[in-house]
């Protein structure tokens, strides 16, 4: 076994992130990180130790093709570990390939470290009330918690290139329909104007993304406005399912404020809340709170930030 990391994903962004993850783990130590792509290179991925280019599968967009292609890789190359973005596709692909190595996986992990023998790292459990630490022998296949690192912006590093050979898919796609999506990035974000159930009707949404625009912030959502009601494309869902982020300023309007919410912005640095009910949980987790209507609140201060210029 070499002390060699890799760090796949198919989302760009996300490789980055998980070649930061990788580079905590060889730190201090003689090993080096090598980020692998699939059947194409991409011109934004950083990869520090280089980059493993495995030829043969005509693109990477089923998890089986690429857990296949990764297996396969590993079988030749021996890698002590290999890194996984915990995107949608990505757990589908680190399961599949932890079982076809017949190895150990841990899901969703940050602070990723290294002993030499086993790796270790943390993961949120109970909805992000409680930080379990966990252990893996290597070698070994985790999942990245997406946003847990930042995207590592350079790196020198050579490609080599690898031909796994061809990889069939049981599944045969029939069609493909774009779905819609917003114009919205809420990791990074400043402010965040975040709307839930309180809010009576799709149209009022308008007011709060007038509230959201004139804090120079972004509109986000619970649960239910986005997977039950269809008010707000996917991306605006913050909480355990959904978005984790940690904006300056979270101010929740209409949100009562489970668990399964409040794990996904339980980082904001501070955070504001706006309910009728003064004994919503959503004020337990607040550091300021308006026990009010949002059909008053919010109107005034969209007037109290105009007077304010």
């Amino acid at each position: 076994m070499n002390h060699v990391v890799w760090a796949y994903s198919e989302n760009e962004g996300v490789s980055n992130e998980v070649a930061s993850a990788a580079t905590d783990i060889v730190k201090g130590s003689p090993g080096e990180v090598v980020v692998v792509e699939i059947a194409q290179p991409r011109a934004g991925i950083r990869a520090p130790g280089g980059r493993l280019l495995l030829k043969g599968p005509s693109s990477a967009d089923s998890p089986g093709v690429v857990a296949e292609a990764l297996y396969r890789a590993a079988k030749e190359l021996q890698p002590a570990a290999v890194l996984v973005g915990a995107t949608r596709n990505g757990r589908e692909t680190a399961s599949r390939l932890a079982a076809k190595l017949r190895v150990g996986c841990m899901s969703e992990i940050y602070n990723l470290s290294s002993d030499g023998q086993s790796l270790l790292g943390e993961r949120n459990v109970f909805a992000g009330k409680v930080v379990a630490k966990v252990t893996c022998a290597l070698p070994a296949v985790a999942t990245v918690k997406v946003g847990s690192y930042p995207r590592m912006e350079s790196a020198p590093g050579g490609t080599r290139e690898l031909d796994v050979g061809g990889v069939d898919s049981p599944i045969r796609v029939a069609s493909r329909e774009k779905k819609a999506v917003g114009a919205v990035d809420l990791k990074s974000a400043k402010v965040i104007v975040s709307a839930g159930r309180g809010v009576k009707k799709k149209e009022d949404l308008a007011m709060l993304e007038d509230l959201a625009r004139e804090m120079h912030g972004a509109l986000g959502c619970s649960r239910p406005l986005s997977s039950d009601l269809g008010w707000l494309p996917e991306e605006h869902h913050i909480g355990l399912t959904g978005v984790s982020v940690k904006p300056d300023l979270y101010l929740a309007v209409g949100i009562s404020g489970q668990l399964q919410h409040t794990a996904g912005m339980k980082d904001s640095k501070v955070v504001a809340s706006i309910n009728t009910d003064k004994d919503a949980p959503m004020f337990q987790a607040s550091d300021y709170g308006i026990v009010g209507d949002l059909y008053q609140v919010v109107p005034a201060l969209r007037r109290a930030l105009s007077a304010h210029g």
